[in-house]
């Protein structure tokens, strides 16, 4: 059995939810009940492969927020994540994504010195980011949209934001290997990283995100929006390509201009519809078939017997895993979100 771990994008949207998932003395608390409130197992349902293969999953809502990513806070973030991974662990499941959030705070943090949660010990290879999976589809998105806008990637400047963490470097790898991309834009806060993934790399320009924006044909974006920070429309390229690859994933209303075209980064729709209510919470458009390509991943890890953390740690991302996790995400009837 599989399971998948996420949360709410805020503490407004966290109490909305509540009365509708049936946690009525959740829905009108703040900040630091929530801080306190345990984990939930809040759904149960049933996926089915196109080849007929039929596996059952849990979405375990860790009651994390993103208002507790401040000094003061922090404890109680790193606290929600480490009690989501041992409910899902006490309730059997053998491969858990962590969505959102959950993955940033487990790698930044080092969560993995933490395996002792009160009586459970952690296993880690129960649990994977999800990163793997999501990498490769942001990658197919980049290609598909690119095509419809009449881009040859070969000839196109392509602008990575976040480019050193787990997805953006597994990003610039894909693109690097598989298109030759004319010019490779590397976009992050840690100097020391984005020189790193350079060398690794043998090329990409190093740049600022004022400066590299106006350039790029196509914009991956795979980090936080910083606060203050606003992406003119009037300054991009005609057509530019941007995959929001972020979460909450806000560009297409924080970036409006004639010949801007935005893709919901790392979202699939599967093939068959899903009984599930988890995907009406996050406001996919098609809750019965689209999700969060990480959540995808813990699926197909259940469905191929691949009970293992798959992606786990930064900056692991190979070419070749994405293949794999991608030949088993056609096979078994997953499709990136290509509309624009």
């Amino acid at each position: 059995m599989f399971g998948l771990i996420g949360h709410l994008t805020s503490l407004e949207h966290a109490q909305a939810v509540a009365e509708d998932l049936g946690y009525p003395e959740y829905a009108n608390q703040g900040l630091d009940f929530w801080c306190s409130a345990p984990p939930q197992v809040v759904d149960n349902f049933q996926v089915k492969s196109v080849t007929g293969q039929v596996i059952e999953g849990k979405y375990v809502e860790s009651c994390f927020l993103p208002e507790m990513l401040t000094q003061r806070r922090i404890k109680a973030a790193i606290r929600k994540i480490l009690n989501a991974m041992a409910l899902a662990q006490k309730v059997g499941l053998d491969i858990t994504a962590l969505g959102g959030f959950s993955s940033i705070v487990f790698e930044e943090f080092n969560l993995k010195q933490n395996n002792q949660v009160r009586n459970v010990e952690l296993d880690f290879q129960r649990f994977t980011t999800g990163n793997t999976h999501t990498a490769y589809v942001i990658c197919r998105q980049v290609e598909a949209g690119a095509k419809q806008l009449g881009l040859d990637l070969s000839q196109a400047t392509v602008a990575v934001c976040g480019a050193t963490g787990d997805i953006g470097s597994a990003v610039c790898r894909w693109l690097d290997s598989k298109h030759q991309v004319k010019e490779l834009l590397l976009i992050a806060r840690n100097r020391q990283r984005l020189e790193n993934l350079q060398e690794e790399l043998g090329r990409g320009k190093i740049m600022d995100l004022e400066t590299a924006l106006p350039q790029a044909d196509v914009i991956v974006w795979v980090a936080s929006m910083p606060k203050g920070v606003e992406i003119a429309g009037e300054m991009l390229k005609k057509p530019c390509l941007i995959v929001d690859g972020g979460y909450p994933k806000n560009l297409d209303t924080r970036v409006k201009a004639d010949g801007v075209h935005i893709l919901k980064g790392g979202i699939v729709e599967h093939s068959l519809d899903i009984t599930w209510e988890i995907m009406k919470i996050v406001e996919m458009d098609i809750p019965s078939r689209q999700m969060f390509a990480c959540f995808a991943e813990a699926i197909l890890l259940e469905f191929e017997g691949w009970r293992t953390n798959f992606s786990w740690g930064r900056n692991q991302i190979s070419v070749n895993k994405m293949e794999a996790i991608g030949e088993a995400s056609v096979k078994h009837g997953f499709c990136p979100l290509v509309a624009l």
